[in-house]
Formats: structure tokens, sequence, C-alpha cells
């Protein structure tokens, strides 16, 4: 007879991965625990995704009114503590939900950090806890890169940034990927100087090139950031009046004073559980995992931040469905990550869907491309939108391999790209579907319709 547990399955990590993994093996009839350190929710909903939603979408909306031709002279006033208040609101009435789905669902939760003793026994504070199996899903946490002083500075990072109760007047922003652009265009939307520093040559380095030229030219002309490409911050200071950033520019050491800083330098995963104890292998990028997600631990699997590579809610959770699912049914399906949407929340937003065009130099591979400008459709013209464009990348068969999107509620025009990509559609087929005439959208038909024409006229 085999050993007695607490539990069939522990879950670490409360956040999407968490939350999806745990949820679905209660139902599937596992006696099952889930474990959080800090909030239930995970950082999703707590300081990420849900917070970032609640207070982007003031901003934007709070931007777009001010430059609405006949409300521009108008005074429209706010404060701070109203839309952090709004941020926990929204964030309180999301958490109560999470909590009657795993009471519904049956799942024991346990508040602590958990420790592993041996392969099968956890610590959660003084308390201790068996398991025949465990799901990691423990996250990751910002990471501040060499820069000095930040022991000694008070610094704003991604899950304190938007939860400040004053505005400052200077705020300067250190990384200029995904999350920093976010906070860049928060605060200057709201009427703070903001000044972004990036080490690489542009805005968004992971993106299409012209996305980040787009949102770059949209910064400065719009919103006045000052946007600061090859610049490398080594440290940052704070007296009686106010904090300093010293930085290259090249081989040039320049310093700038501001009010408020906030590092957007990145994340690493947590793995500070004591992997050690129960025999998983791990490196500072992450959980080493095999294509099952089990560790070399084989009671033990790891999902989401901890085992590094992008940082992704949908990754998250998509990979927690997929090792559910292996685990219910006793099957070994692997995970495809094609067609996974990768999105910059700023206005316009940004998304990546498949390959960019730095994809396929990196493996020195040929794409046809075909592209529009959003002030090229009607959508374009009613908005006045000047910044924004569709461009979508096929293989010489026209199947669509990629996408990158720059517009407003760029994220719903993403599944049609991603199923185009999964199910390998032509962009033909795109072209001859319908689309909404006066939506955002009808500018990826347009962008079809283009090298579609093109087609039948070489046939021709």
């Amino acid at each position: 007879m085999g050993k007695k547990y607490d539990f069939n399955y522990i879950v670490i990590g409360s956040g999407p991965a968490g939350s999806a993994t745990a949820l679905a093996l209660a139902k599937a009839k596992k006696k099952v625990a889930l474990v959080e350190g800090k909030y239930f929710g995970g950082a999703n909903l707590n300081a990420r995704d849900v917070p970032y939603s609640v207070a982007l979408d003031f901003a934007h909306t709070l931007a777009r009114v001010r430059t609405f031709p006949e409300l521009k002279n108008q005074d429209f006033t706010f404060s701070f503590p109203t839309i952090v208040a709004r941020q926990l609101k929204t964030t309180l009435m999301l958490s109560e939900l999470n909590k009657k789905a795993y009471s519904d669902a049956g799942v024991v939760c346990l508040s602590g950090y958990a420790n592993f003793l041996d392969k099968h026994t956890i610590a959660v504070g003084d308390r201790k806890f068996s398991s025949a199996n465990f799901v990691l899903a423990t996250g990751s946490h910002p990471k501040l890169n060499e820069i000095a002083g930040t022991e000694s500075v008070n610094y704003l990072t991604p899950d304190t940034a938007i939860k400040v109760k004053r505005m400052p007047k200077v705020v300067m922003v250190v990384g200029g990927g995904s999350t920093g652009c976010e906070i860049a265009e928060y605060f200057a939307e709201l009427g703070t100087k903001v000044l972004i520093a990036e080490m690489s040559d542009r805005l968004l380095p992971r993106e299409d090139k012209e996305a980040g030229e787009a949102i770059a030219n949209y910064f400065t002309r719009k919103l006045g950031i000052m946007v600061l490409p090859n610049s490398r911050v080594v440290a940052i200071e704070q007296d009686e009046v106010s904090k300093k950033v010293i930085f290259y520019t090249g081989q040039s050491e320049k310093m700038v004073r501001v009010d408020c800083i906030v590092l957007a330098t990145g994340s690493e995963p947590n793995l500070d559980c004591g992997l050690e104890n129960a025999g998983v292998k791990y490196k500072a990028t992450g959980i080493v995992v095999d294509k099952l997600f089990q560790t070399s631990a084989k009671n033990i699997y790891a999902i989401g931040d901890c085992i590094g590579g992008e940082s992704s809610t949908d990754r998250a959770e998509y990979e927690g469905s997929v090792l559910v699912s292996n685990i219910i049914n006793k099957t070994k399906n692997l995970i495809s990550y094609k067609g996974l949407p990768r999105i910059t929340n700023t206005y316009p937003a940004v998304v990546s869907v498949g390959m960019n065009e730095q994809d396929f130099a990196k493996r020195n591979r040929k794409c046809k491309k075909a592209s529009v400008k959003l002030s090229e459709i009607p959508a374009g013209k009613i908005y006045g939108l000047e910044q924004g464009f569709v461009k979508l990348l096929m293989n010489r068969n026209y199947q669509v391999l990629g996408a990158t999107i720059v517009a407003p509620y760029a994220e719903l025009m993403a599944p049609e790209i991603a199923l185009a990509i999964r199910h390998q559609l032509t962009i033909l087929e795109i072209a001859s579907t319908p689309h909404t005439a006066n939506s955002w959208n009808y500018a990826v038909r347009m962008a079809a319709k283009k090298i579609a024409i093109k087609k039948v006229a070489k046939k021709k």
C-alpha cells in the first residue's frame, strides 16, 4: 500500500498559472491545496494586470478627452487617491470571486510562504503538509540589474508605480520595454513630465522596429515624453531636495534630477522555496523542466514565470491548462506557443502575434509582408489617429506566420491572427473574410487585400 499524503496535489503560487491549475485539478476530484505567500490571486490580480487595466483605462480616457477638439480648453480635475481607490475596489471584487471559486471547487487555501523539506513535504510557517505531487507556479519579481544606490533610495517598481497617491512633477522611468512604456504613458497622460531611458537604440526592443518607432513618435509629439535611447542607468541617489539618476549615453555621463524613479528593468523568477531539499534543479533563469513541465523531481512540475522565458499571463494560464489536461487524461501532449499574443497596453496598443521581421532575420529566413497605416482606413480618419499600422507576415505560400499591430484595441485583433497562424490560413482567406468597415480591425482585411490583389494580378 502506498504512503498516505495530506493531498494529491499542492500548488504553490495563486497567480494565473497556479489558480487555473488548482481549480482544474480540484474539479477532476483531486484533493488539492493552494499555497500563497502574499495575496491570493497573485501579482496578476493584485499588482499588475488588473490594477494596470483600471489605471491605464482612466489615463487613456482622460488624455483623449483633454485633446478632443471641442473639449480641449476645459479644465478636468482628478485625484490620485481616487484612481488608487478604484484599483483597490476592482481588485477586491475580483478577489472575492476568486475565493468563492476556490471554495466551490473544494480547494484548500494555505496562507504563507512554502519551503520544501523534502520532495513530498513542505513547511508553511510552522505547519507541515505532505503531498503526492506538487505544481510550482511561484511567479517572478522585479529585477534591479546592476544599478548602484537601490538600497538607499526610495524608488518605485512596476508593482507600486501606479499606486502612488500624490502626483509627481517629474518622473524617470528606467526601462523602455512593455511595462516601462505603459508606466511612462500613464504618468504623462495625467500631466506629469516624464523621461524614459532604454539601454537599446529604441523603445520596445523586442517588438517590430516600426512599432517601437511609432510609440516613440507618439510619446514625443503627443505626450511630451523625453525618450532617451542608448542610455544605461548606472546609479540613483537621493538628497533632501530630489532624486538623481546617473546614466551613460555612449561614453558621456549625464545626470538628471527628478521627483520619482520607476525601475522597470525586467523580472526574474521566484526560486526561494527550498528547491534543493526536493531535488529540483534550477538556474538563475528559472526552474529546469522538460517538455511536459516535469522537473528533475518526477512528482514536481513547474509552470509560468518561475521556469523563465517570456513573462505572460496568457502563457502561464495556457501552460497550466495543458499540464492539467495531461495529468487528468494521462496524455503527453506538447505545448505549442504558436500565435500566443504579446501586448503593450499603451494608446495605441502594441500587439505582436507569431513572428516579426526581427525573428525572420535571426533565423536568416525571408518573408512576404503586407501592411496598412491606420490613417488609410475609415476608423483612422474618424478618430484622427496618425500613428499606428497593421503588418502581416507570410511565407512563400502566403500562409500567415506573424503580425504586428499598433492600434487602439489591438488586443481584439490578435485572436484572428492567432487562429490564422495555428491553422495555417492564407492571406487570401483573411482578405475574403468580412470585417466591420468602420472598426479598427478593418485594417487587418485592408492589409490582407493589398497582398491578395498583387497575388491575383501576378497570376494574370
